[in-house]
């Protein structure tokens, strides 16, 4: 399974984002699927204030049900076992535990990770035993040393888009524009409640058969379950090593995340 890299959302109508009380929302429903979906970059501090109306409830972060998450941290600790991985982050504000299932079908992208280095984790929060921990389904090292910044600033970002909701005006297409930058070089993916056709926008430089994975994906009716590969094939033609080489590449680059299963894609706009 390739590696997740950089920074991911959701697609959704209104964008990666989940609507904040105080302007239009669909339903408290469609609210509570997109949050599911949703990925949020959050800091060690926030996830331990992180709490549950009880045992079976979402994880909650001011008010916001949690779905899938990514935190940059520094290894302190590594306990390696025979079925998982626990690592010990620590980004400057806390101390949280990230516990990464073995799987000999998906890989080892946690493979090499030491103590002392940063790493990137993606998956969501999990309770056993009274003890929170971050369910990791994917782990890597961080290359780039500005990464931990970067990640420290867009969960700064999207904090306050939930809490104060997105720039109006003619500011707000500045702040896309800004936030679609920083995606590129990797600082972020989100664009804050972007609509679909600013989306085919933000993908315009990516090589013309990933560009076309992605805008054929992005042209379907939102679904769960994100779209089946063989869609995707039948869709763009061409080669099959291709497709699923510009697949692995967007998904590295973080463009694009499995959904229910290896097959399924969906968009991270």
């Amino acid at each position: 399974m390739s590696q997740y890299n950089d920074y991911y959302s959701n697609k959704n109508e209104g964008g990666g984002f989940m609507a904040s009380p105080g302007f239009d929302s669909p339903s408290s429903a469609v609210r509570r699927q997109n949050s599911q979906h949703a990925l949020r970059p959050v800091t060690v501090k926030q996830l331990l204030s992180a709490s549950q109306v009880h045992a079976d409830a979402e994880f909650r972060i001011d008010d916001m049900e949690l779905g899938h998450i990514t935190v940059v941290g520094q290894v302190v600790q590594v306990k390696s076992q025979t079925t998982n991985s626990t690592y010990t982050l620590d980004d400057g504000t806390g101390r949280y535990e990230a516990r990464h299932w073995n799987d000999a079908n998906a890989g080892e992208d946690d493979k090499g990770i030491k103590e002392n280095t940063y790493i990137r984790v993606m998956g969501t929060l999990k309770s056993f035993g009274g003890r929170n921990y971050i369910n990791a389904t994917h782990i890597r090292p961080c290359k780039d040393p500005h990464e931990p910044y970067y990640h420290t600033l867009e969960a700064m970002a999207v904090t306050l888009m939930f809490q104060r909701g997105p720039p109006s005006g003619s500011d707000q297409q500045n702040g896309h524009m800004l936030v679609q930058k920083a995606g590129t070089n990797g600082a972020s993916a989100y664009t804050a409640q972007a609509s679909k056709n600013g989306a085919h926008d933000q993908f315009a430089f990516l090589p013309e058969l990933q560009r076309k994975i992605v805008n054929f994906i992005l042209s379907q009716q939102s679904h769960t379950d994100g779209i089946h590969v063989s869609a995707i094939a039948r869709a763009v033609g061409g080669d099959a090593h291709a497709i699923s080489s510009a697949l692995d590449q967007l998904m590295d680059e973080g463009h694009v995340y499995t959904t229910c299963d290896e097959s399924h894609f969906d968009v991270s706009v």
